[in-house]
Parts: C-alpha cells; sequence; structure tokens
C-alpha cells in the first residue's frame, strides 16, 4: 500500500485544503503518515503571505527530500502559486500545483511515475474564474469542522500578495455549501467554522444570493448548533447581515472583523475600503443586534510613514472599542508588493514598541471582556484536554462568544455542547464548572 505525509504552513484555508487533498489520496487507497516518518509522497501546502512564509516552506521541502529521495515531492498553495520556478529550481521536487487543480494531483503522481520528468501544472490563477470544489466530509480535528466557501479577493490591499496567490473572488454554489454542512453535522460536527480567503464577500459574483441567504439557509441544517464565521469586513457587514445574526439562534456572538489600523490616512495607503468612522457604525449596528459580541481583529502595526501620532489613534480607538482579542503583527515587507517599496519605512525598534504596547493593551482588553460573564451559564464545547495539566481531567472548550474555558470533565464530554458556569473569568482562559441538568422529580402514581 502506499504511503503519504502532509505538512501544511500558513492559514486555516490551508489546512481546509490539505484535509481535502488526504480525502483524495484516501479514496485512492492510500495510508497516512506522520511527516516526520519516511513515506512515498509528500505533500507540502505552503504560505507566502510574508517572505518568511516562502522561507518557511523552502526548508519544509528540503526536510521531506532529505527523510526520502526516492519519495515523490509534491509542493502546492500559496508559494507554490506565486513562485513555480524557485520551487522547481529545489533538486528533488517532483511535482508543482499552485491553488487551483489539486484535484488532479493523483493524476500527476501517475504522469511522474510514467515519465520521470518534473511537473510544474501552475497556471494563470488571474484567469480562473470557477470555485474549485474540493470536499471535505470529515476533519482530524474532531470538533470543530471548517467550511470552505469562497476563494479569492478583489482587495488588493498594499500589503498584501494574497490575489496573486489566490486568484479573484468566487464563490462556491450553495447547494454545494448546504450539502456539505448537512455532511458535517451527520459526521457528528456541532459547529461549522465558514471560512475562505474573504469569507465576507461571499455571493459577490452570485446572482440574487449572497451572505445573508446562505446564513438563513444553513439555519435549516437540522443538528447544526453553531454556525461561526471566520472573519468578514466591516464594508460586508450590511444592515441584511446584520439583520440576520440578531434572528439568528445558530450563529455565533462572535465576530472577527479586521481593522488594520484606527487612523484614516494609514487605512487610506493600506488600501481599505472604510474609514475608522465606518468601521465604529458598523460595529455598533451588530452591537445592537448582538448584544455583548466578541470583536476580536487583526491590526498591523508599524505600517509605512505610521507616526506616534497615528499609532495612538490606533491604540485609543482600539480602547474605546473594547475588542475582545487582537492579533498583533508588525508590518513585514512582502516582496512584490507596494508597501514593500514605500520609501518612510518604520524602523525595527519602532515597531516592536508598538507591537508591545498594543499586546499589553489587547490583553487588558481581553480580561475585561471575559469579565462581564462572571457567574453567567454559557454554552462550552470541550474540544482537547487542557496541555497545561496533563492528566489532570480537564478540558478546554469554546463558548459561542469564544471566551476559552477550561472545565473538569472526562473525554466523554469532548465535541458535546455543555452548560458551564464561569466561576472565575480570565485570559488566555476562564475557569468553569458545568452545571448540571436538574433531573425532573419522578411522580408516583
Amino acid at each position: 500500500m502506499s504511503t503519504v505525509a502532509f505538512h501544511t504552513l500558513g492559514c486555516k484555508v490551508n489546512h481546509y485544503e490539505t484535509e481535502a487533498i488526504w480525502q483524495l489520496f484516501k479514496n485512492a487507497g492510500y495510508e497516512k503518515r506522520e511527516f516526520e516518518q519516511t513515506a512515498d509522497v509528500y505533500v507540502i501546502n505552503t504560505c507566502t503571505v510574508t517572505n518568511t512564509g516562502d522561507k518557511k516552506s523552502r526548508q519544509v521541502i528540503r526536510r521531506a527530500i532529505r527523510k526520502n529521495p526516492d519519495a515523490v515531492i509534491c509542493v502546492t498553495g500559496c508559494y507554490a502559486q506565486t513562485s513555480p520556478g524557485e520551487i522547481m529550481a529545489i533538486e528533488g521536487v517532483d511535482i508543482v500545483v499552485g491553488t487551483q487543480d489539486r484535484s488532479k494531483l493523483l493524476e500527476y503522481i501517475e504522469q511522474y511515475h510514467a515519465e520521470r520528468q518534473p511537473i510544474n501544472a501552475v497556471g494563470n490563477i488571474m484567469k480562473t474564474r470557477t470555485y474549485e470544489e474540493l470536499d471535505v466530509p470529515e476533519f482530524t480535528d474532531r470538533t470543530r469542522a471548517s467550511l470552505k466557501i469562497q476563494e479569492g479577493c478583489n482587495n488588493f490591499c498594499t500589503f498584501c500578495i494574497i490575489p496573486w496567490a489566490r486568484g479573484l473572488l468566487r464563490s462556491r454554489d450553495p447547494k454545494s455549501v448546504i450539502a456539505q454542512a448537512n455532511k458535517l453535522v451527520q459526521a457528528g460536527y456541532k459547529e461549522i467554522v465558514l471560512t475562505g480567503i474573504h469569507t465576507g464577500g461571499y455571493g459577490e459574483d452570485l446572482e440574487d444570493y449572497n451572505l445573508a441567504k446562505l446564513l438563513l439557509d444553513l439555519e435549516q441544517v437540522p443538528g447544526l448548533e453553531r454556525l461561526r464565521i471566520s472573519s468578514i469586513e466591516a464594508s460586508q457587514l450590511t444592515d441584511e447581515v446584520i439583520e440576520v445574526l440578531g434572528q439568528s439562534s445558530k450563529v455565533c456572538r462572535h465576530l472577527h472583523i479586521p481593522l488594520q489600523a484606527g487612523d484614516d490616512e494609514v487605512l487610506k495607503r493600506m488600501r481599505r475600503k472604510y474609514t475608522v468612522a465606518e468601521y465604529r457604525e458598523r460595529v455598533e449596528k451588530v452591537q445592537q443586534a448582538l448584544p455583548h459580541f466578541a470583536l476580536t481583529s487583526d491590526v498591523i502595526v508599524g505600517f509605512p510613514g505610521e507616526t506616534e501620532e497615528q499609532f495612538m489613534n490606533t491604540y485609543e480607538f482600539i480602547r474605546d472599542m473594547r475588542f475582545a482579542e487582537l492579533h498583533v503583527f508588525p508590518f513585514s515587507k512582502r516582496t512584490g508588493t507596494p508597501a514593500a517599496r514605500m520609501t518612510d519605512q518604520v524602523p525595527e525598534e519602532e515597531k516592536n514598541d508598538r507591537v508591545h504596547r498594543l499586546i499589553a493593551l489587547s490583553n487588558q482588553l481581553a480580561k475585561e471582556y471575559a469579565s462581564q460573564f462572571e457567574g453567567q451559564t454559557l454554552e462550552v464545547i470541550p474540544e482537547t484536554e487542557y496541555q497545561e495539566k496533563p492528566g489532570a481531567g480537564l478540558l478546554v472548550g469554546y463558548t459561542d462568544n469564544y471566551l476559552k474555558v477550561v472545565i473538569k470533565a472526562d473525554e466523554s464530554y469532548i465535541g458535546q455542547v455543555v452548560e458551564v458556569q464561569i466561576d472565575e473569568p480570565g485570559y488566555p482562559y476562564c475557569a468553569g464548572s458545568i452545571v448540571e441538568p436538574k433531573v425532573k422529580d419522578v411522580v408516583n402514581y
């Protein structure tokens, strides 16, 4: 029996796609190996969001070649799409596929076995207008399933290479999304996370169908307890979407709305499509529909030309908006983007100082957000054992509003919806205890 091993770099979409590629191999009778083991085929799913992503991808490719020089080395993903020549130049690489045509990987392997010639199967992603169907009926992770609903992005922010790696926005057929949601629930998943390269843009290329309608249709999936949107731009939070969020019994009280900067000048240089005032207005509208929702976000500090005053505008805006958690990134030059060519780069020490100040603020805001829920009973889906105290009978899971809660429970609770009282709110973890369901009194006649 042939064996295959995978290594995924980068984002959740890549992890989703690796699962999809594994399904193809599994259906063809392959057995899965750990990446550190010897396998007949290695599939490396690469990332190119930063220059470091490229470098790490190259290191992993070389590791696979060293592990088994006779194996078929397949490289896919974003770095493969943007720089196939760089990858083909690594001695030992056999097949390069970009972010399209992954369903043909097994054919390419057969072709390689027959011809023994390296294959570069990367095409022009900018010409691709259809969504590539890759089915994932189940995941290696047993508790939360991702469901990819769209591909590509039309935004061309000045710091980002991703449209060149993923192409323009294309939405998945709604019927296919609903069918996969049903399959995932039947496989035992209670929570589905809608994901994509620009998730909130779903439907912009479809007639008479959009994200709000998709959410309403997914609401009807029997057995689905929770629906989470992985990320949505402020401009995509239309009144229609917000209305659905307010009515829904399944969409989680948690939205990840990328901010990137809290200063209009910086946003303009980033080519973001909103002002600080527009962002605030959309968030306030969501707060009316979903009181106490968790607002999480991404912020880039030290973007070229960012002054101390502009950074403080971002800092104060974040403090005023009371974010529940931030992902803070120092600006890193991505070769090939307009921002990498901007002349007024911010010195590294200044960037790092701003990052630390923003992370300290984020930690404080996260604790403040969690503290509102002390003594409240929330639903938690336990996911894994609490790694900091293995063997102590503790599990970790998320509430719908994205609090990470540690509870005392055995493994039978994993993947189940459990009522939990928040005893000690905190960050990164809250401590909670299971609220036992009240047993109805038995009446003897």
